[in-house]
């Protein structure tokens, strides 16, 4: 299980982002932390990766541990060895290297050269048109092709856990559902553990087995996604959906006032 025990992160050193954020995602399953933007989510991620420190942030109080074991006060290489690795937003691929460059780059952690082969032998399997690319240079693949290969890239190192932050960001409809079909087997097929960060709380919701809700750096809200998929908050806020369940007009959207015992 990755645990994350009443954390607190500050940046430069005055700045709290986090408020006592704890979160768990048990093994085997998809967890969805859901929130508007600048709520905390992928501060939430980089407090878990060890890469707070190249923005000048630190967790303060609390602890991040996998397994019961300490992550936060390790560097992200240390922290990508004991099995944890993190998918940014924006489809970060090293744009001046082939398809398998990317690859074996993601397996840095790895000495074995034959396990490497195997690894990307595996993904190709999970991911096919990465293999009818793997000689082409990845700044020119599309952004669904683009996305399978950050992934890709992370599933190199053979991680118990991996964040994903914002998959579905700037991608068509077809290729989301894609990428999440992907994920979902990730979880079914490989008992991959998934800490999915999403702004579209409904694909969020379909997929995963527990979900968080997060707001102004504290989590204000969880339970069983299909809990969270029923409950009236959720659906006014999140799914742009009234209480007879029909879609609100962006008007009624722009101007809602969050429940202030959502904070309480």
């Amino acid at each position: 299980m990755l645990a994350l025990n009443n954390i607190e992160v500050v940046y430069d050193g005055v700045i709290l982002v986090l408020r006592g954020v704890s979160l768990f995602a048990e093994e085997g399953r998809i967890t969805t932390l859901l929130g508007a933007n600048g709520a905390g989510k992928t501060t939430t991620l980089k407090a878990i990766s060890g890469l707070l420190r190249t923005e000048r942030g630190e967790v303060t109080k609390g602890s991040v541990e996998l397994d019961g074991k300490r992550l936060d006060r390790l560097p992200p290489h240390d922290v990508v060895k004991r099995g944890v690795t993190q998918v940014f937003e924006g489809r970060r691929v090293f744009e001046n290297l082939t398809v398998e460059e990317n690859l074996v780059a993601g397996a840095h952690t790895r000495g074995d050269f034959g396990r490497i082969r195997e690894g990307i032998g595996r993904i190709y399997d999970i991911f096919p048109p990465l293999k009818e690319r793997r000689h082409q240079t990845s700044g020119y693949l599309s952004g669904g092709e683009q996305q399978m290969l950050v992934i890709g890239r992370a599933l190199m190192s053979e991680p118990k856990v991996i964040l994903l932050d914002e998959p579905s960001l700037g991608l068509a409809p077809l290729l989301v559902e894609e990428i999440f079909g992907i994920v979902r087997r990730l979880r079914d097929e490989h008992r991959l553990t998934v800490l999915l960060v999403e702004q579209n709380a409904s694909l969020a919701l379909d997929i995963a087995d527990h979900g968080y809700v997060m707001e102004n750096g504290r989590i204000v809200l969880e339970g069983p996604a299909e809990t969270l998929r029923q409950n009236s908050d959720i659906k006014e806020f999140y799914l742009g959906l009234n209480e007879a369940g029909a879609r609100k007009s962006y008007r009624d959207l722009k101007h809602y006032r969050r429940r202030k015992r959502w904070l309480s």
